[in-house]
C-alpha cells in the first residue's frame, strides 16, 4: 500500500523521499517531523557533520494546509554542508582541475570496493555518496509521518539503547521499565540509555575509543504497542510481517543483525522455556502470559507488542584507517578518511523507530484500506469488534 523512493548524496545540494499510498485526512504535525530529526542528530559521539546541519523537512506535495491530500508526499531536506561541496558534488558543473576529495583507498566494512567494482567508478565518492547513512535523515522525516498515522489508531512506537560497545542494559522492558514509561527514560540522556546508571560507562567507551582513532556499535530496541492481531500474512514469503520488518532494519546503514522477540536467546532453550501459554484474560479475551514472540507469530501480530532488536556494527570511517589497496596506484595503502562519527548507536534507534513505523503503516493500509482516514477508520473498528467477539466466543 506505501511505497517510498529516496535520493540525494550525502554532500549533495539535499535528500528528498516521495511517499506514495497514504490516505487523505490525515492532519501532520510538521514540528513533530522536525523533533524527530533532531532526534537522530543528537548523541555524545557524533561527528563534526552534525554541528553544520540542522535538518528540517520541506513538504512540497501531497500535502494542503497541514493535511494530506491522497496523492504523493515529497519531502526535502537540504544538505547545508553542500555550500562547502559544491564545486566538488555539482550535478552538472565541470569536475575541479586539479581534482579534490576523490577517493581511490576504499574503506574495510563499507560499500567502497564493492559498490566500485558494481559500476565500475574509478572515484569511489560516486558510491560513498550515497551509501552514506546521511541518507536516513529522510527516511526519519517519511518515519515521523508514518508514525501519525499510527498513532491515529492508539498505536504507540518506542525504542531505546541496549548496548553501546561492551556496555550493555540490563534493565528489560516491561519487566523494569514499563511500555509506557520507555521514551521519557531514553529521553533522559542523549544516549537513549534506560539505566541512568550506564550513562558514564558508555561515554567513556565512546571517548575512548574516538581517542584510538576507533568506532564502537551497538543493540537498540524498537517498541510497537496497540497492535491488533491480523497484520501481515502467514500465508506468502514476502507478506509475512517479520520478514518485511527485518528487511526494513537491515537497509539500515551499519545494521547486520535483527531479532524478533527474545530470538537469539530462544535458540539456546527449549520450545517449553520458549513459546508463549495462551490464556483468557478478564474480559474472556485470549491473551499470552509472556512475550519471547515478541508479538509475531506465523508472521503475523498476536496483539502483544512488538519488539524489535537490531544489531549495529562499529562504523567504518576509522581515524587510524585500516589497511587497503589504492586502486588508482594498485599499491597498498591506508584506506580513507571521510568526516565521521565515533558512535551513532542513538540515531539508529531513531532511524529503526522510523522504518519500523513505515513498515507497520505500510501493514496496517495493507488490512485495513481505505482512501480517506475515515475509511480506514472504519474498517479497523468493525475488525477490532469481530476479532473480539471471536475470541471471546471460541
Amino acid at each position: 500500500m506505501l511505497r517510498l523512493l529516496t535520493a540525494g548524496e550525502s554532500h549533495g545540494p539535499g535528500l528528498t523521499a516521495i511517499l506514495d499510498g497514504l490516505p487523505s485526512g490525515l492532519a501532520i504535525d510538521l514540528a513533530r517531523v522536525d523533533a524527530a530529526l533532531q532526534r537522530r542528530q543528537g548523541g555524545y559521539g557524533r561527528g563534526g557533520r552534525m554541528k553544520i546541519e540542522h535538518d528540517r523537512a520541506t513538504f512540497t506535495a501531497g500535502v494542503r494546509h497541514g493535511t494530506t491530500l491522497g496523492s504523493p508526499i515529497a519531502i526535502h531536506i537540504s544538505n547545508l554542508d553542500y555550500r562547502n561541496w559544491e564545486a566538488i558534488m555539482d550535478p552538472f558543473g565541470a569536475p575541479p582541475d586539479p581534482p579534490r576529495k576523490q577517493v581511490t583507498a576504499p574503506r574495510p566494512g563499507h560499500a567502497d570496493l564493492a559498490g566500485g567494482a558494481k559500476h565500475r567508478h574509478a572515484d569511489l565518492r560516486n558510491v560513498l555518496e550515497r551509501a552514506s547513512a546521511r541518507e536516513t535523515a529522510v527516511r526519519v522525516a517519511v518515519g515521523a509521518v508514518a508514525r501519525q498515522l499510527l498513532e491515529a489508531f492508539d498505536v504507540q512506537i518506542a525504542s531505546h539503547v541496549r548496548s553501546i560497545g561492551d556496555v550493555h542494559v540490563a534493565l528489560r522492558v516491561p519487566d523494569d521499565v514499563p511500555y509506557a514509561d520507555v521514551t521519557a527514560r531514553a529521553a533522559a540522556n542523549d544516549l537513549a540509555l534506560l539505566d541512568d546508571a550506564l550513562y558514564q560507562p558508555a561515554v567513556d567507551a565512546i571517548t575512548a575509543a574516538r581517542q584510538a582513532g576507533d568506532t564502537l556499535g551497538g543493540i537498540v530496541e524498537v517498541l510497537v504497542i496497540g497492535l491488533p492481531p491480523g497484520l501481515g500474512s502467514h500465508v506468502h514469503w514476502d507478506r509475512k510481517l517479520d520478514a518485511r520488518l527485518a528487511q526494513a532494519l537491515m537497509s539500515i546503514p551499519a545494521v547486520k543483525g535483527v531479532e524478533i522477540g527474545d530470538a537469539f536467546a530462544n535458540a539456546t532453550l527449549r520450545g517449553s522455556a520458549v513459546h508463549d501459554p495462551i490464556v483468557r484474560d478478564a474480559t474472556g479475551a485470549l491473551r499470552r502470559t509472556r512475550n519471547r514472540a515478541g508479538g509475531l507469530e506465523g508472521g503475523v501480530t498476536n496483539g502483544e507488542p512488538l519488539v524489535l532488536r537490531a544489531a549495529m556494527k562499529p562504523l567504518s570511517t576509522l581515524m587510524k584507517p585500516l589497511d587497503t589497496v589504492d586502486l588508482a596506484t594498485g599499491e597498498p595503502a591506508r584506506a580513507a578518511v571521510e568526516r565521521s562519527d565515533v558512535c551513532a548507536v542513538p540515531a539508529c534507534a531513531v532511524v529503526a523507530e522510523a522504518m519500523a513505523a513505515f513498515v507497520v503503516a505500510d501493514a496496517w493500509l495493507e488490512k485495513f484500506a481505505g482512501d480517506t482516514v475515515a475509511d480506514v477508520r472504519a474498517a479497523w473498528e468493525r475488525y477490532v469488534a469481530e476479532v473480539q467477539r471471536w475470541s471471546r466466543s471460541s
